[in-house]
């Protein structure tokens, strides 16, 4: 039973973290592409250009390798918490 709850609100917590990273991940990269546009337009340029230029940008942030990388909040924790209990199971 002690197993179930410690999957169960494990992967609770470990979800509520990778939310928070993925929303911070992605506002930091939207952030950054707005940067770049007000840097190549100081006049403003066009609204719906730049809304294009942000969208494409965050699509090819999303199919890029970075933000994969964040599930390995699930991956890290999850092989650490095995080998403790191995560990400690194997005397």
């Amino acid at each position: 039973m002690a197993l179930i709850r410690l999957v169960v609100f494990g992967f609770l917590a470990l979800s509520v973290i990778y939310l928070a990273i993925w929303f911070y991940s992605r506002s930091v990269r939207r952030e950054k592409l707005e940067n770049q546009w007000a840097a190549d337009h100081p006049d403003g340029g066009d609204a719906g250009a730049r809304r294009d230029f942000i969208e494409t940008g965050m699509a090819e942030y999303q199919d890029s390798f970075r933000p994969k990388l964040i599930l390995l909040v699930y991956v890290i924790p999850t092989v650490l918490v095995i080998a403790a209990l191995i560990v400690t199971n194997w005397n």
